[in-house]
């Protein structure tokens, strides 16, 4: 039997031989089942962060578990040398269910923004005529789509990109939520421009939700312009928002759309980028790929993580239980909770800094922390906010208990 260790143990464990480009809540997690997750002591907590939208079918959801152990139990890799027999399965349910011509199946959300870039290159230059090496990527400020080099080179915040250059050329970018500023950038650069890349809610930013129209003015002006609409919806995508898609509350339909994180419902790496014939088919065999892109296990637990989400409804699931929840966090009336916003289940709280009665400044971080000890778990991200994005299969009961624990973590913090 393996002895029990302490949290502790784990904690310094990873800090001696692992690289320190996170920091974590100080909570080690053994188990998931459901909404709720348990600590190496046995501890209760529910999961409020879902590994960033990842997990929005719950923990080891026994549809997906089965899928993913019949699967590897046969065979779990052939790279894309020779074919397998679920690739194909993969393809029809993905374009059927997105209603697209073609998928291309990637392994992370970077992958899939990174493959709907080449893409958008691809097309702009055999497509739309642009000169050799003259396309450009009109992308949001405040955005978040991954940690590559291309990627950080489209990020406004220095954490992400600083002593990281050279950046990538060919990237414009313009205030978030701004149509004017769209329009502007469009109308002077947009016989250059192969592709518009946004979230369609900025996520990391802090759950930025776009006026309402927005998504649907900014299709408009790519369509004007001869511009691919591109939506990362890799966190806000598969029912987390309320709708399938986020891009879905406008009725926008984007030219290519990325996925990933809860594509596998938390069960491996698994990303998708989905787009029509003539964008789709300007790359050929040999000019994009993945060893790991479209493997077997990926493929037989996607469909069953995409099965799940429609059987049990859990778009409208999150649309009713989002609403309870921001209603329950703006009736708490606490003055150190200054805006509570999002769509479905993924809001977030903006947390007023305070300096507390022991003279020491506390911020948002530090009611995470009163949080855990009440037993729900979530994560600041810029500082002052925090993200609420439990799994979607969280009961009603469950969702109340966790809300009377942050009450009264509010409460603590209110009171320090």
């Amino acid at each position: 039997m393996t002895k029990k260790m302490s949290p502790q143990y784990h904690m310094d464990l990873e800090a001696k031989h692992g690289a320190h480009n996170y920091h974590p809540l100080p909570v080690v997690l053994s188990k998931g089942r459901g909404a709720k997750v348990w600590d190496v002591e046995g501890k209760e907590y529910y999961d409020f962060l879902s590994a960033y939208s990842a997990v929005n079918q719950g923990h080891c959801h026994p549809k997906i578990v089965a899928a993913m152990e019949e699967q590897v139990n046969r065979i779990a890799l052939t790279s894309r040398a020779f074919h397998n027999d679920q690739m194909g399965e993969f393809c029809k349910f993905m374009t059927d269910y997105f209603g697209y011509d073609k998928v291309l199946p990637m392994n992370t959300g970077a992958e899939a923004d990174e493959t709907a870039l080449k893409l958008a290159r691809k097309w702009g230059y055999e497509v739309k005529g642009i000169p050799e090496n003259k396309a450009k990527i009109i992308v949001c400020e405040e955005n978040f789509h991954g940690r590559t080099l291309a990627m950080v080179s489209f990020s406004t915040d220095p954490e992400a990109y600083g002593n990281y250059g050279p950046f990538l050329p060919g990237v414009v970018k313009i205030p978030y939520d701004d149509l004017d500023a769209l329009e502007k950038t469009l109308d002077e650069i947009g016989e250059e421009t192969c592709g518009f890349l946004l979230e369609p809610i900025q996520g990391e930013r802090g759950v930025y939700v776009p006026h309402d129209g927005y998504l649907k003015g900014a299709y408009d002006l790519c369509k004007k312009h001869n511009v691919l609409f591109i939506a990362d919806e890799v966190q806000t995508g598969l029912a987390r928002t309320g709708k399938l898609l986020a891009c879905d509350h406008e009725g926008v339909r984007p030219d290519i759309l990325t996925l990933g994180k809860a594509l596998s419902g938390g069960m491996l790496p698994a990303s998708a980028v989905l787009a029509d014939d003539e964008i789709m088919l300007t790359i050929k065999p040999g000019q994009h790929g993945s060893t790991f892109g479209g493997y077997p296990v990926a493929c037989r637990v996607a469909m069953a993580a995409l099965t799940v989400l429609k059987e049990e409804n859990l778009a409208e699931e999150s649309e009713r239980k989002g609403k309870i929840f921001r209603d329950y966090l703006k009736n708490l009336k606490s003055e150190n909770i200054l805006i509570v916003r999002g769509k479905g289940l993924l809001n977030a709280a903006v947390i007023k800094e305070k300096e507390n009665k022991a003279g020491k400044h506390i911020e948002a971080w530090d009611l995470c922390l009163m949080m855990a000890d009440h037993g729900v778990l979530a994560k600041p991200t810029h500082g002052d906010i925090i993200r609420f994005a439990p799994p979607l299969v969280i009961t009603d009961e469950e969702l109340m208990d966790a809300l009377k624990k942050i009450e009264l973590a509010v409460a603590d913090y209110d009171n320090a």
